[in-house]
């Protein structure tokens, strides 16, 4: 059953259009992975589907509710939850102050989050400015789930992170797949790692979705082109 349909979205920055009748779709528990080189549109898309950003065009539909004309809230309340680029931690509350401000009811709350990431229960009572990167960004995935969203989304989540901590996301985005039925929509660079989660992938080029298919389908030729690599 699809959870996230959207449609034709074309949005702007004032006079300079980004994207250019997007089309994206995620089911229920499916784990999707958007992709594409910087600047392509991937953020964009989430900031519109988030309600973050107006859209020219199109339709965004979740859960079987319109979200064209929801502002940013009312779409979190509905079920998505962002864990944004560059965490944006609240550096003037403990850990676990951040994480019960975003609290909704649900199967999350404090003790599930740290059975996912154990370290955020060893800090629960430092502000998160005195974390590391990847603590923060531990803190910030649990303040996500702690919504109890339907969908997930996770934009750059291991960008600039230690290799060794950069596993530690990984491995509880596996287990955020295998255990907890979310749908996921995941932005991140590493091929290696989405083909070991993601169900399918979507690719973005100048605002526009240019491929979509299983991982396994990626070929060097389309890797070339479309990302890079």
């Amino acid at each position: 059953m699809t959870l996230l349909n959207i449609t034709a979205l074309e949005a702007a920055y004032g006079a300079s259009q980004v994207l250019f009748g997007v089309n994206l779709s995620v089911a229920e528990g499916e784990v999707v992975a958007l992709m594409g080189r910087n600047g392509m549109g991937k953020t964009t898309t989430i900031s519109t589907l988030t309600r973050m950003m107006g859209m020219k065009s199109g339709d965004i539909q979740f859960g079987g509710t319109s979200l064209n004309r929801l502002p940013s809230h009312k779409a979190a309340q509905l079920g998505i939850g962002l864990v944004p680029e560059g965490r944006r931690c609240f550096p003037n509350l403990t850990v676990e102050e951040n994480l019960i401000v975003a609290a909704r009811d649900g199967e999350w709350d404090f003790e599930k989050v740290a059975q996912l990431f154990p370290r955020l229960k060893e800090r629960r009572d430092q502000l998160s400015s005195s974390l590391s990167g990847g603590e923060q960004q531990m803190l910030a995935i649990g303040r996500a789930l702690m919504t109890n969203p339907r969908l997930l989304i996770l934009d750059e989540a291991t960008e600039g992170l230690a290799p060794v901590v950069r596993q530690e996301i990984w491995t509880a985005i596996r287990t955020l797949k295998a255990q907890s039925g979310l749908s996921l929509l995941v932005v991140d660079k590493s091929l290696k790692e989405l083909a070991s989660v993601a169900d399918r992938a979507v690719i973005l080029e100048k605002g526009r979705d240019v491929w979509s298919g299983a991982p396994a389908d990626l070929t060097a030729d389309i890797t070339t082109r479309y990302l890079g690599v």
